[in-house]
């Protein structure tokens, strides 16, 4: 077994897959900052608000004025420095910190392939990437074609594990057997060409449930094998144009589809070059020496010894929930960072009541003055984001000159169809309430019960 683990990790592989993926990785990256940029998202998301939903942890990444948009420019400037190959490790890292400090500086914004996108770049950090079709290597006056076939496979697996983990996700009762929440969002899509008569008929909701969970189980196999590899494109294709069609989850799915030419041979990566380089005027033929990255084993063997404790991590991560009692998708502990996508439809209204514990005089706040619509809508339905404001208030009114101040809230959520119940005991004064990674016990248990993983 030491001896195949051995024979592994010392084999080589083409680097053109890897440069392919350098290069869409970065056109991909850059065009998504481009596109916040010019939806004005920057400053409606992160400039407007008067408040931040902090991470826990990372209360001192917040958004910092009018200088937020060089945090994106220097996002974009880095992602065009990553396609190109110029200053490699300077500029992934430079990416990987910039888009990050993006994603920590307000959790309101959370989307699952924001944190697909850090821990890729990430991992980039530690790939050669840059060895082959790339300015470092003309730069270097040397190319090398050959590098160690490990490198190519952990964003393979990376990318496996994602599929994988969301299909895993949607084995429960609420996806398979109540088709929840596609019944609540595909009968609002009655305008998408071709399709809109059907969103409204039941089995195409269970069908799109089923084929979802089947396809996310199987797509990194069917990838894999060189047989059945470009019926998986095809499917990788079909799957994530509908997906963008039906949902508005931004570049997302073009980044998936882009990101899995990865598992095809080098033959056709060396054809993307070879047009790519007509396009730009390269000579491809310089790149083309078919020499071995130089195997460096100490150098590699902390690389890949750091590597085995990121995947360890990644795999062990989204079950986290099970150290939690109650239901996952009602308290949502241990529900981030997990690959649980578009699995629920909450619903939620926080009313705030400011009590003077002395007098017992009281008010209720406006959530309109502090917060912004989206906001709000998130906060509502999520018991981290509601400890958060709730602290917030106290620590507003208390410099308002407010005494003996208490913060309660009367919540009412519904969960993926649902009638609306009490999400937190309106007891609770929720200012004494601290934040931590133990059960909040002061969620009001979910009344029903959701089968699955």
């Amino acid at each position: 077994m030491n001896d195949s683990l051995k024979q592994y990790f010392r084999a080589y592989t083409e680097a053109a897959p890897l440069a392919v993926f350098r290069i869409f990785f970065g056109i991909m990256m850059l065009l998504s900052i481009i596109r916040f940029w010019s939806y004005g998202w920057i400053d409606k998301l992160y400039i407007q608000p008067k408040f931040f939903f902090s991470y826990y942890g990372f209360e001192f990444v917040k958004p910092i004025g009018q200088y937020t948009y060089l945090i994106f420019a220097l996002c974009g400037l880095s992602a065009i420095f990553v396609a190109i190959g110029y200053k490699y490790r300077i500029a992934i890292i430079a990416f990987f910190l910039s888009f990050t400090y993006i994603e920590l500086m307000d959790k309101t914004t959370y989307l699952n392939h924001y944190y697909f996108i850090s821990i890729l770049s990430f991992l980039m950090i530690f790939l050669p990437a840059n060895a082959y079709f790339s300015v470092d290597a003309k730069k270097k006056g040397i190319s090398f074609q050959q590098i160690p076939r490990w490198a190519i496979d952990a964003v393979k697996l990376l990318l496996g594990i994602v599929y994988f983990y969301a299909g895993l996700a949607k084995l429960n009762s609420d996806w398979l057997v109540r088709a929840m929440p596609l019944k609540i969002w595909l009968p609002s899509k009655y305008d998408v060409p071709f399709m809109g008569d059907l969103m409204h008929q039941e089995w195409v909701h269970y069908l799109f449930s089923y084929t979802g969970a089947i396809y996310d189980l199987t797509i990194p196999f069917l990838l894999v094998y060189k047989r059945t590899r470009v019926f998986a494109f095809v499917l990788v294709v079909v799957f994530h144009v509908l997906t963008r069609v039906l949902f508005p989850i931004g570049m997302f799915p073009y980044i998936m589809i882009i990101s899995t030419l990865i598992f095809f041979d080098a033959n056709l990566h060396h054809q993307i070059l070879n047009f790519v380089a007509k396009i730009l005027r390269i000579n491809k033929v310089f790149f083309d020496t078919n020499l071995p990255l130089p195997h460096v084993p100490k150098r590699n063997k902390i690389i890949l010894s750091f590597l085995s404790l990121f995947f360890v991590i990644q795999l062990l991560l989204p079950f986290r929930y099970l150290l939690y009692p109650g239901e996952l998708f009602w308290t949502e502990e241990g529900f981030r960072f997990s690959w649980r996508v578009m699995l629920m439809e909450k619903a939620g209204y926080a009313n705030f009541k400011i009590v003077d514990s002395k007098t017992d005089n009281r008010f209720y706040v406006d959530n309109d003055d502090f917060l912004t619509s989206f906001q709000q809508k998130q906060m509502a339905t999520q018991p981290d984001f509601i400890l958060q404001y709730a602290h917030y208030l106290k620590k507003h009114f208390e410099n308002n000159g407010h005494q003996n101040v208490q913060v309660f809230v009367e919540s009412y959520v519904a969960l993926n169809g649902r009638l609306s119940t009490q999400y937190i005991d309106p007891e609770v004064d929720l200012g004494k309430q601290k934040e931590s990674f133990k059960h909040k016990n002061w969620i009001i248990p979910f009344k029903d019960e959701i089968k699955g993983l």
